[in-house]
């Protein structure tokens, strides 16, 4: 029985978030193991409270650019040597998180078949996975292969979050989710306003990060912009219901509510869809 276990999965929102059940249940398999999780400063407070992991380690992946970069990278690397788990598992599936694996001195290293960019060649084993699968599927074929059975009862350990500042819960509200960093996964501000307009005099609040504008009608709020990742958990939480499209955010809310629409322009929902 492994005493340290590394997680890796740095990204992105989505992809964390469908990590949660495969790490709830090696937890479960190994309750008195310590357990930390490599991920991204920016989805970090994703993980706030969460009983299945003991220690966070921060890979700051934007501070590895530019002028300067080797007097930052160094000490990290350092930082990384000395984890020294007994074991490794890769859900993300890159060279260089395979890499980290290797950095960390894990023992075994556990990786899935759909690995890219040269990554099985750092793996000690190998979990058989179907690429054509949902990715929380595929992660608990990882997780299975490790030895922490499947179970029925999925666990996303989302945090409550934060309530933004100067927000009303009451009245009721929806959710609008329209920015998508992949490619035509977005909509424009005429569907936004259209879909506004077609609930009102319902309380719509739109959320997300964009560069895009609109002119609010009466019944919408724009926190385009406005919220932190925890204050975004939080209005999923709240809202009666959410309307997403295709992405992260759309991801956290199938965590925590079934009252949700998911927008695929292009996407198969099969693979990428609400998983709830």
């Amino acid at each position: 029985m492994p005493s340290k276990i590394l997680i890796i999965k740095p990204s992105s929102l989505g992809d964390v978030v469908h990590t949660l059940p495969a790490v709830a249940a090696i937890r479960d398999a190994n309750s008195e193991a310590e357990i930390t999780w490599v991920i991204n400063p920016e989805w970090a407070p994703l993980l706030r409270g969460n009983r299945d992991v003991d220690h966070v380690h921060i890979f700051p992946r934007g501070e590895f650019r530019g002028f300067g970069m080797p007097g930052r990278l160094w000490p990290w690397i350092r930082e990384t040597r000395r984890l020294r788990p007994d074991v490794a598992l890769d859900f993300q599936g890159l060279f260089r998180s395979a890499l980290i694996a290797r950095i960390s001195g894990a023992k075994t290293i556990l990786g899935m078949s759909d690995a890219r960019e040269g990554s099985l060649f750092f793996y000690t084993q190998v979990a058989r996975v179907n690429r054509q699968e949902h990715a929380v599927d595929r992660y608990f074929k990882l997780a299975e292969t490790f030895g922490a059975p499947l179970r029925e009862d999925l666990r996303f350990p989302i945090p409550t979050g934060d309530r933004p500042p100067r927000f009303d819960a009451f009245p009721g509200f929806v959710i609008l989710h329209p920015y998508a960093r992949g490619r035509r996964k977005s909509i424009g501000p005429s569907v936004i306003l259209e879909f506004c307009r077609a609930l009102a005099p319902a309380r719509v609040v739109v959320v997300g990060k964009s560069s895009r504008r609109f002119s609010a009608p009466e019944n919408c709020v724009d926190l385009t912009n406005q919220t932190t990742l925890l204050q975004l958990v939080w209005l999923l939480r709240a809202a009666a219901f959410v309307i997403s499209v295709d992405s992260g955010p759309m991801h956290v809310a199938a965590a925590v509510t079934t009252n949700l629409v998911s927008i695929h322009t292009w996407t198969d929902p099969r693979r990428v869809g609400p998983y709830n």
